[in-house]
C-alpha cells in the first residue's frame, strides 16, 4: 500500500495544476518525506475520520496535502473536523 501511495503522491506533486490529497498522516514513511513535505500546504486533521453512517472511524490519522503552483512557502496547520 505504501508504494502505491508514493506513486500517487509523486503524480500529484508533478501535476501542472493544484491537487488536493486526503492521505494517511504517515510522517514516518519515505513517501511522506519525498512528496508531502514538498507540498504547498499540509493540514493535519484532528481526530480520526469517519465517513457516512459508518460505525467505525479510520484506523489512522489523516492529513490534507495541497500541491499548488502558486505557493512557494510550506504552510502547516491543524484543523477541526466539522
Amino acid at each position: 500500500m505504501e508504494k502505491k501511495i508514493g506513486a500517487w503522491m509523486k503524480k500529484a506533486m508533478e501535476a501542472e495544476t493544484t491537487v488536493v490529497c486526503l492521505v494517511p498522516s504517515r510522517t514516518d514513511t519515505k513517501w511522506w518525506h519525498e512528496y508531502a513535505m514538498k507540498a504547498s500546504e499540509i493540514r493535519f486533521i484532528k481526530g480520526r475520520l469517519k465517513f457516512g453512517d459508518s460505525k467505525n472511524s479510520a484506523p489512522f490519522p489523516s492529513a490534507i496535502i495541497v500541491f499548488g503552483k502558486t505557493h512557494k512557502d510550506l504552510k502547516v496547520c491543524s484543523m477541526e473536523r466539522g
